[in-house]
């Protein structure tokens, strides 16, 4: 059996939601183009995703809109009557040209991981371009048109789990995945996020009909405060819950540098929510999610493969990987911190562990 593999596509190349979204930066290839200068892809551990057909994207998603974004791709364009039914053509989903086959391409791509980890072909699997946890049955929703968790985890059960621990800690709340599972007895959703930020869901007492446990953090959640909610939280939910699969949405907006979360972690809380999962879970898919700085994200995912790889982290970047990192552009901002050139680890960014997180902890602890 492999230790993992990494799972991806050319279509995310050159492929944007528009120069004014947040999705204005190719992510996974940032990442993924980093991952080769250090020498961590040789191509025995890369697996190109497949494009999800349509049949296979109805499991969650209804038929009308499956149809209505393929539409919106063809024809480059949405009716009014298309863009308040199913949130296509919006601010935050625009239509952009490959706004079908790019999500697709995404769910292809955990549809597969799924099948790898359940036939005992390998034991992890990093699916970058995934995690897309927004997306409701009958619409899109915060930049995510198909909902890649929830088919992915689908997958899993149909393959045979018999449970499946749905591990979040993008800044912002999966709430289409909680809706999808909820009362569920199979599907345990675990979910790590900034409080009073968009959707505005997930609370504490919000418990999913029994399926969710939700960590809303406040602002400036740092390292430390992350080690207690892994320890206390994420690992004794999932190990409790005695899963056959592990699924880790691993969106690096909760970075202090990304511009859509006000949280304060360095990435050594996914390279430590990683490492743990990753000893703990008989079966494990990582996916992307959020993140919305390129250099923050890059570096971030980069780490996380190297960890699920078991591959090590160079102290300072070899001179190609630096050089792909300069390479790097952000309308929103000239030039990164030159500490973003220069490494891929980020140094710690460790701070009180404050009493109302505490709180809310123990509050969960009560429900283990």
């Amino acid at each position: 059996m492999q230790p993992a593999l990494f799972i991806a596509a050319e279509i995310y190349r050159g492929s944007n939601y528009g120069a004014r979204h947040p999705l204005s930066i190719e992510r996974v290839p940032a990442a993924m183009d980093l991952t080769r200068a250090l020498g961590h892809l040789p191509r025995a551990l890369f697996r190109t995703s497949p494009r999800a057909r349509p049949a296979a994207l109805t499991g969650f998603h209804t038929p009308d809109y499956i149809a209505a974004l393929q539409a919106a791709e063809d024809a480059g364009t949405v009716s009014e009557e298309t863009r308040k039914r199913h949130g296509l053509g919006t601010l935050s989903n625009p239509v952009f040209p490959e706004m079908f086959r790019r999500p697709a391409t995404a769910v292809g791509g955990g549809l597969l991981a799924a099948e790898l980890v359940m036939s005992g072909q390998v034991h992890a699997v990093h699916n970058i371009g995934g995690g897309t946890h927004h997306a409701l049955a009958d619409g899109a929703s915060g930049f995510c048109f198909l909902n890649e968790p929830v088919l992915t985890i689908q997958h899993l059960l149909r393959l045979g789990a018999r449970r499946v621990a749905y591990v979040d800690i993008d800044a912002h709340h999966g709430d289409g995945v909680e809706i999808a599972f909820h009362g569920s007895e199979r599907v345990r959703v675990i979910s790590v996020h900034e409080d009073r930020r968009w959707p505005f869901t997930g609370a504490l007492e919000d418990t999913g009909g029994g399926a969710a446990f939700n960590l809303p953090v406040p602002r400036g959640f740092n390292d430390s405060e992350f080690a207690l909610a892994l320890e206390e939280v994420i690992l004794p939910a999932v190990e409790g819950f005695a899963p056959d699969a592990v699924f880790l949405q691993c969106g690096s907006d909760a970075l202090t540098e990304d511009p859509l979360s006000r949280l304060a972690l360095s990435n050594n809380s996914h390279i430590r929510a990683v490492s743990a999962l990753r000893a703990l879970a008989p079966r494990l898919i990582v996916s992307g999610g959020g993140g919305y700085n390129p250099w923050s994200v890059a570096r971030c995912w980069a780490a996380v493969w190297a960890t699920l790889s078991g591959q090590a982290l160079p102290e300072r970047l070899p001179e190609a990987a630096r050089a792909h990192m300069a390479s790097l552009g952000w309308s929103r901002k000239g030039r990164p911190e030159p500490v973003l050139l220069e490494t891929v680890r980020d140094a710690p960014r460790e701070g009180p562990v404050r009493d109302e997180l505490r709180a809310a902890v123990a509050v969960l602890r009560e429900r283990l």
